[in-house]
């Protein structure tokens, strides 16, 4: 019988668990733990386990902690016998380093291979926690995983960065304040994560480059009129050249907070509060400048029958990503619009370190 979830079906069941809470089994042979969602009865049953439990967290939250990364983008730093949740929490997340800045001496493990833990940080970053989990080495994985009720994926599975499959769920037309000959379409990945949106102004000629946007949703400046960044007026100045045009795509994905999700763009926040910068405060929460995947863009636009864009953006990666994934970028249209007094420091470091040009 075909019941069985199939592998998909079961990261998706894997990133919930780890939302709420529970442990995940690596078929390679580990227990894992997300570090934001950890508890502290838990933490005490891995104790139960035996072995060396280990936190691993990437090298940039290590680069911030003065911990060593022996795997170069992850490092596996070993809990203390005493440790308490308290300390993992304030090892995997930056949010009191200024107040308490000496977190150790903190010691990292160099023996053996990091592929399980590397698997590990993938997982919760796709549950969109914080990059850290406890993780344990166990023997008889599989054993295991039945034997409490956990859920078992294959460590390589976890680490697949492949794109999953859109499908197209329904459209509808949908009159706009800028064009009345507005329709939305909604697009859903089978892996069980966020829908994403294309809004569609007028008929595009599908044999024509199209006035295109890709633009990451953004809850503070889309919805709530932040001053912070600039994403909620190039969404409305986007839709605005669209429907002065008479045509035009849209594409709303859901990667708020350049991928991390909206719960730590929060953090990342918090922590440009205390002086950092927005890539500054990426890194210190563990995460790369950007974690966004544009392959989701350009398949909507395959989906929907384009092959050539005329894109508004001003980051230029856009435009190499957009070219890479097999949609011809004809020409880059820029769209330099919601400059104040709160963001200017942070587009200065939008074109400084990201290469957007402003």
């Amino acid at each position: 019988m075909g019941f069985s979830p199939d592998i998909t079906e079961r990261l998706a069941r894997a990133r919930a668990d780890l939302r709420m809470g529970v442990p995940v089994v690596l078929s390679g042979g580990a227990l894992v733990l997300a570090a934001e969602t950890l508890d502290a009865a838990r933490l005490a049953d891995v104790r139960t386990l035996g072995g060396q439990p280990v936190l691993a967290v990437t090298s940039w939250r290590a680069q911030t902690l003065k911990a060593r990364a022996y795997d170069g983008d992850v490092a596996r730093i070993l809990l203390p016998p005493d440790a308490t949740l308290r300390w993992v929490r304030s090892i995997a997340d930056p949010a009191d380093d200024l107040r308490v800045p000496m977190k150790g001496p903190l010691q990292s493990s160099r023996d053996g291979g990091a592929d399980l833990h590397r698997a590990a940080i993938a997982l919760v970053k796709a549950a969109r926690l914080l990059p850290a989990a406890v993780v344990l080495e166990i023997a008889n994985a599989a054993d295991f995983a039945a034997a409490h009720n956990l859920t078992l994926i294959p460590a390589d599975a976890a680490r697949d960065t492949g794109l999953s499959p859109l499908n197209p769920i329904i459209s509808a037309r949908l009159p706009l304040e800028v064009s009345e000959a507005g329709r939305l379409h909604i697009f859903r990945p089978d892996d069980g994560a966020e829908e994403h949106y294309a809004v569609e102004i007028g008929q595009p000629d599908r044999a024509q480059p199209v006035l295109s946007r890709l633009h990451s949703a953004c809850f503070t400046g889309d919805l709530l009129g932040s001053l912070k960044c600039d994403c909620g007026p190039q969404l409305r100045g986007a839709l605005a050249q669209m429907g002065a045009e008479g045509a035009g795509v849209l594409l709303y994905l859901n990667q708020e907070g350049r991928g991390i999700g909206l719960a730590n763009k929060m953090r990342a926040y918090s922590l440009q509060d205390q002086g950092f910068d927005t890539v500054e405060a990426n890194h210190r929460l563990g995460f790369e400048d950007d974690e966004r995947d544009f392959r989701i863009g350009a398949e909507i636009l395959r989906r929907m029958g384009f092959s050539q864009v005329r894109l508004m953006t001003n980051n230029p990666a856009k435009v190499d990503r957009m070219n890479g994934c097999g949609i011809t970028v004809t020409e880059r249209v820029p769209l330099k619009v919601g400059e104040n007094p709160h963001n200017h420091a942070y587009l200065a470091t939008k074109a400084t370190k990201s290469g957007h040009l402003l």
